[in-house]
């Protein structure tokens, strides 16, 4: 490389800058303007591939706001009100967890679709039918295998909320009570919503 030249790395790609002169004349005057001319070219023919930490966050970045959005969009469908505007939270209880869905309370209609919402899953949980998770989320959702399977050991109770409502989930069997666990830990990853866990 000249002297005077600069390597930069950009997003898997090098761009090679060097400064050259170069005369340009005119019809009447002779005018001498320096250029900088640019090569870019891929990391990988550049003797090997090579990933930088950044570039793999920003793509995974840019797929994860692609399929945050997308799950967005799905549970907006199935719950009735957007989720953007909506605060979900997933809480881990000694017995079990607590579903809660709120919006700003002057939103009466929004708080009528979360509540019919809620008390919507609290039915079908009780009788084993995880559908609606699976259709927010858009594959299987952790513990509700045996969620569905100890039916009869679980209970679920819808009750209002100032702005929503939640469900509490409970149970005194231990492999239901770590599978309602399983459910909270997921739900609060995919919708990035608060809780508590231990």
């Amino acid at each position: 490389m000249s002297r005077g030249s600069k390597t930069i790395r950009i997003l898997e790609t090098t761009v090679s800058i060097r400064p050259r002169a170069v005369s340009i004349r005119g019809a009447t005057a002779a005018v001498a303007a320096t250029l900088t001319f640019i090569t870019v070219r891929p990391a990988a023919a550049q003797g090997g591939h090579q990933h930088s930490a950044h570039s793999h966050s920003m793509q995974s970045d840019s797929t994860s706001d692609s399929a945050f959005a997308a799950l967005q969009a799905r549970g907006k469908k199935a719950m009735g009100v957007d989720q953007y505007t909506s605060t979900h939270r997933f809480d881990d209880l000694p017995d079990g967890g607590r579903i809660e869905l709120t919006r700003g309370a002057t939103d009466s209609a929004g708080v009528r679709t979360i509540r019919e919402h809620l008390a919507h899953i609290a039915r079908a949980f009780a009788a084993g039918d995880f559908t609606t998770p699976f259709a927010v989320h858009a594959r299987e959702v952790p513990g509700t295998k045996t969620m569905a399977a100890k039916r009869d050991a679980i209970h679920y109770v819808f009750e209002p909320l100032p702005g929503g409502g939640e469900v509490r989930i409970s149970s005194k069997d231990p492999e239901a009570i770590r599978a309602i666990h399983a459910f909270m830990a997921f739900q609060r990853g995919d919708h990035r919503a608060g809780g508590e866990h231990p």
